[in-house]
C-alpha cells in the first residue's frame, strides 16, 4: 500500500536532499573555470577569517568538536543549499546585481524547480479544489530601460501554500502546485491568478534548525512570491516579492527583503480577494548603470 502523508509530515532531511539533488542537476557548475589565483585568494581569506575567529574568541576544543559535528550533519541532512541560500546568498546577489539597471532582484532560495508548466496570460496557477487562502491577482507590464514595451517576456513564479509548504519539497502536494511559467502578451502585459502565500519557518528539524535553536535565533521568513523574469536579449532578474504588514519583513532570517520588493496590495473590485500590480524594467544584455 502506498504511504500517504500530509505536507506538514515532511522532514528537513527530505527537503534538503531534494534541494541538493536539484542543485547538482542544475548545470550551474557546467561553466566553472576559476583561475587558481582566484581560488587561492577566496579560499585563503575564508580559511584565515575562520582562524581569526578562533583566536579572537579563544575557541575551545569542545566548541571546535561541536562545530565539526554540526558541519558533518549539514552535509548528511543535505542542507548546504538551505544554509548557503539563507545566510550567504543575499550578499552574493547584492554584489552581482549592483551594476544592473532596472528592476531590483534578490535571492533565488533553495526551492526553485525549472521547467514549470507554460501558460499564456491571463493564467491561473495549479491549485487544489477548495484551496485555502486569499485569492490574488498578480499583474503588470514589461518595459526596457527606455520605456519601450517588451513583447516576448515571461514570468516564472513559485511560492508556498497557505500552510507555508512548497510543492515538490513536501509530501502530499500536487507536483506543480503554485508553480508556472507565464508568457506576457504582445504588449508586455501579464496577469496571474494565484493565492496569497503564508509566512513560514525554514525547516527546523535538521542541521540549520539546530544552529538556529543553539543561537537563539528565529526561523521565520515573511510571506513572499518567488519570481524570475526574462526575455531574449535581456538580463534575467530573480526576485522575492513581499507583503506589507508581515511581522518578519524587518527581521527576515534570510535578510532578503528590500523596499523595492514590497507589494502594494489592494482589494479587487469584484470582492474576490486581492490584487497587486508590479511592473518590470529589464536591462538589455551587457547594459549597466
Amino acid at each position: 500500500m502506498t504511504e500517504t502523508r500530509k505536507e506538514n509530515e515532511g522532514t528537513a532531511v527530505e527537503a534538503g536532499s531534494l534541494a541538493t539533488e536539484r542543485f547538482t542537476q542544475s548545470g550551474k557548475l557546467a561553466k566553472l573555470d576559476v583561475p587558481k589565483e582566484r581560488v587561492s585568494q577566496l579560499a585563503g581569506e575564508l580559511i584565515q577569517a575562520a582562524n581569526d575567529i578562533v583566536v579572537k574568541h579563544e575557541v575551545t576544543y569542545e566548541e571546535y568538536n561541536a562545530l565539526k559535528a554540526w558541519l558533518i550533519k549539514v552535509g548528511t541532512d543535505g542542507e548546504w543549499p538551505l544554509f548557503l541560500d539563507v545566510w550567504l546568498e543575499h550578499t552574493v546577489e547584492d554584489v552581482n546585481s549592483k551594476e544592473r539597471p532596472g528592476s531590483v532582484g534578490t535571492i533565488e532560495g533553495p526551492y526553485y524547480v525549472p521547467n514549470a508548466p507554460e501558460m499564456s496570460t491571463p493564467a491561473t496557477l495549479e491549485m487544489r479544489e477548495g484551496e485555502e487562502g486569499t485569492p490574488l491577482l498578480f499583474h503588470g507590464n514589461f518595459t526596457d530601460t527606455e520605456g519601450n514595451p517588451i513583447n516576448d517576456a515571461q514570468v516564472e513564479i513559485w511560492h508556498a501554500d497557505a500552510a507555508g509548504f512548497y510543492s515538490q519539497y513536501a509530501p502530499g502536494l500536487p507536483e506543480w502546485l503554485f508553480r508556472g511559467t507565464v508568457k506576457a502578451d504582445e504588449n508586455g502585459h501579464f496577469e496571474i491568478n494565484t493565492m496569497q502565500p503564508a509566512p513560514y519557518q525554514i525547516p527546523t528539524d535538521g542541521a540549520c534548525g539546530q544552529l538556529i535553536g543553539a543561537a537563539g535565533w528565529h526561523a521565520w521568513r515573511p510571506a513572499h512570491i518567488h519570481i524570475k523574469v526574462s526575455a531574449p536579449g535581456y538580463q534575467l532578474v530573480t526576485q522575492q516579492l513581499y507583503f506589507p504588514g508581515d511581522p518578519h519583513n524587518e527581521d527576515d532570517i534570510a535578510s532578503a527583503v528590500k523596499p523595492e520588493l514590497m507589494l502594494d496590495v489592494k482589494g479587487r473590485q469584484d470582492g474576490q480577494g486581492n490584487q497587486v500590480e508590479y511592473n518590470y524594467v529589464l536591462a538589455k544584455e551587457n547594459e549597466s548603470k
